[in-house]
């Protein structure tokens, strides 16, 4: 669920609610994300300095909508992530365990 979160937030500052509906439309229906979930992850991240709160967008604060955005180290991770990954991916093609993309 982090690095679903990470992912997210690459594409740019979300609050919540807009993460979760990002992750949902990314998995196309192989993954459900909820409230709960979400939250717990991201206090995670938060507490681990992967991700911070900022303000809305034009610097408006919503009580109801907390933003949230990727740290150096939160890029960092998410790239380490994303390449221990994409390695995997390869040795899978490599194992006929899914098809190569062309």
């Amino acid at each position: 669920m982090e690095f679903e979160i990470l992912l997210s937030l690459a594409a740019g500052d979300r609050h919540g609610y807009a993460i979760m509906q990002d992750i949902n439309e990314r998995a196309e229906g192989t993954l459900t994300v909820r409230p709960g979930t979400l939250y717990r992850a991201v206090f995670r991240l938060l507490d681990g300095g992967l991700v911070s709160e900022v303000e809305g967008p034009g610097g408006i604060t919503d009580e109801r909508r907390r933003y949230y955005s990727l740290t150096k180290l939160g890029r960092q991770v998410a790239r380490m992530e994303s390449q221990r990954l994409a390695r995997q991916l390869v040795t899978a093609r490599a194992r006929k365990l899914i098809k190569s993309v062309t």
